[in-house]
């Protein structure tokens, strides 16, 4: 079942890969402090999340910590070596941080996994915001392209102009 608003985000094994490196921990350690917006991709170096959905945020990261948010992650369902180059080329690492979840367990477990042919399981393309570790919005997109989970939408709503929607 798909995590909804006031649900509290699960804690599941993940690699967290930073501009400083990567290092072993959990969902819940990662997420679970301060305002965060976490939004997940179906995977890295894929072409809509490599040339919209991670750029939207790279480049609108310095704005949306300006409203409060302490810190934005993006999930892919990736290896962490694959992960860490995609946040190296991407620019990424330092204005976002990444989770590498591997064989997908956080992305069943707060309900946004998918199956797509030839790739496997994946994360459905989201934007969360999370509060402490409380989901605050949930934001999933059921159409092609990058519109209700990307940046624009997410700085929309951390400044109390968006509701949660599926489009």
């Amino acid at each position: 079942m798909k995590i909804t608003s006031g649900a509290t985000i699960p804690s599941v094994p993940v690699k967290l890969v930073t501009a400083d490196g990567v290092s072993d921990t959990t969902s819940d350690a990662v997420l679970g402090s301060g305002k965060v917006v976490f939004f997940g991709v179906p995977g890295a170096f894929t072409p809509t999340c490599d040339t919209s959905h991670l750029p939207g945020f790279v480049a609108g990261a310095d704005r949306i910590k300006a409203l409060g948010v302490s810190r934005i992650v993006c999930g892919t369902v990736n290896d962490h070596h694959v992960t860490k180059a995609w946040g190296e080329r991407s620019e990424a690492l330092g204005k976002v941080d990444f989770i590498a979840d591997y064989n997908g367990d956080l992305a069943e477990a707060i309900g946004l996994a998918v199956t797509i042919p030839g790739l496997g399981k994946r994360f459905a393309r989201f934007a969360i915001i999370l509060e402490d570790g409380i989901v605050q919005d949930v934001f999933v997109q059921d159409s092609a392209g990058v519109t209700v989970s990307g940046a624009p939408a997410i700085i929309l709503a951390v400044e109390g102009q968006g509701t949660s929607v599926s489009a």
